[in-house]
């Protein structure tokens, strides 16, 4: 009797395996990769699942980072490192005490100021739409007009309303700012005075034989530090610019448009675009199509292109060199999973990404015949 021949699964599921197990053994032949990957998966999963815990002590990190660099120079200066901490941490409080109840209060001002004028703005925004359908028939018509009014003052109406209400609800939000401002300062101080010690503490429960995971970090310590205190920077720089420029050609709510526009260089290409809406329709409803409507929006242009061109390449130079569309999916893909705090390490996260994938060992086929004979 004939044996039947090969059914087409019975071929193709050894030939999957072989693939998988080459896979495998280019990637996970040298043991240093196994414990690489093995670290991240534990620092990715505390993220995940204690993330809301830790964030404090996330904050604290941020804030030591970005002070590091004034507390080492004072430290190549002769200063004790002790002393050059509580210098630090005290002008650090001084500056948070100036932002808290100098500018917080004007920048509340505003907001609700402009809220409150939303409705007057919405007025005015609706006479210029009703003329749509006159000027252009074809194209649009009153109900589409009408249904786009609606909508357009059913969120601001729900904007509003959020943004002003106070309740009962709003006070665990009391509570943990009260508690960050206790305890970030003493885990900033900390980690600045005894940066050595815990460094070598955390050294105790890295696995041996772990240069390849000394070596990722060595590359993203070094570029996350650099990153964070540059764009510390550039948002000073480019909120006080803008406010100058904004306050001397009379823009309403100057303060609260440069802040937005400050913390917009957080988000790399999708904070500019956003933060220019608010900025193009405040200045429509207080001057309209004019010619310093157009000389506001060219001198903001021009701050943008300076950042861009200029600043950014002056502060960061080659710390993060990723090219925009990953940075673009990094900010969609960590904001989707973290949050704001996962727009604001976007970058770091996928500078470790990268760092990754140019230290990580890849067995050649060469070494994988030399292995198998």
């Amino acid at each position: 009797m004939s044996q039947s021949p090969k059914s087409e699964d019975d071929s193709v599921a050894p030939a999957m395996l072989d693939i998988l197990r080459g896979w495998y053994n280019r990637n996970f032949s040298d043991p240093q990769a196994v414990i690489l990957t093995i670290v991240l998966l534990l620092a990715f999963a505390m993220l995940w699942f204690f993330g809301n815990i830790l964030t404090p002590v996330l904050v604290a990190l941020v804030l030591a980072y970005l002070f590091e660099g004034i507390v080492a120079i004072m430290v190549r200066w002769g200063a004790p490192r002790t002393f050059s901490a509580i210098i630090v941490l005290l002008l650090f409080i001084a500056f948070s005490l100036v932002l808290i109840f100098g500018l917080l209060p004007v920048l509340s001002q505003q907001l609700t100021q402009m809220v409150r004028e939303l409705p007057g703005m919405i007025a005015k925004g609706q006479e210029q739409l009703l003329r749509l359908p006159e000027m252009y028939p074809d194209v649009f018509t009153v109900q589409q007009i009408n249904e786009f009014i609606d909508d357009v003052k059913n969120e601001a109406g729900s904007v509003g309303q959020n943004i002003l209400q106070f309740s009962v609800a709003r006070l665990g939000t009391l509570v943990m700012i009260t508690i960050y401002a206790v305890l970030v300062p003493f885990m900033v101080f900390f980690a600045l005075k005894d940066k050595d010690k815990i460094l070598g503490w955390a050294n105790k429960f890295v696995p041996r034989r772990s240069e390849l995971s000394f070596k990722v970090w060595r590359d993203v310590d070094q570029k996350m530090a650099n990153y964070i205190r540059g764009k510390f920077i550039e948002i000073v720089i480019v909120w006080v610019a803008t406010y100058v420029v904004f306050a001397l050609m009379g823009l309403n709510y100057s303060l609260l448009l440069s802040a937005l526009v400050g913390l917009s260089v957080i988000i790399p290409y999708v904070g500019a675009v956003v933060v220019t809406v608010p900025i193009v329709v405040i200045g429509f409803f207080q001057w309209g199509l004019s010619a310093h409507l157009g000389w506001v929006l060219l001198l903001y242009q021009i701050i943008q292109i300076l950042d861009g061109n200029v600043l950014v390449p002056l502060l960061f130079s080659e710390a993060v060199n990723i090219h925009p569309l990953a940075i673009i999916v990094a900010v969609l893909f960590f904001g989707g999973l973290f949050g704001v705090w996962g727009v604001f390490f976007a970058i770091p996260l996928a500078t470790l990404i990268q760092a990754v994938l140019n230290a990580w060992p890849r067995a050649s086929d060469a070494d994988m015949a030399n292995a198998a004979s």
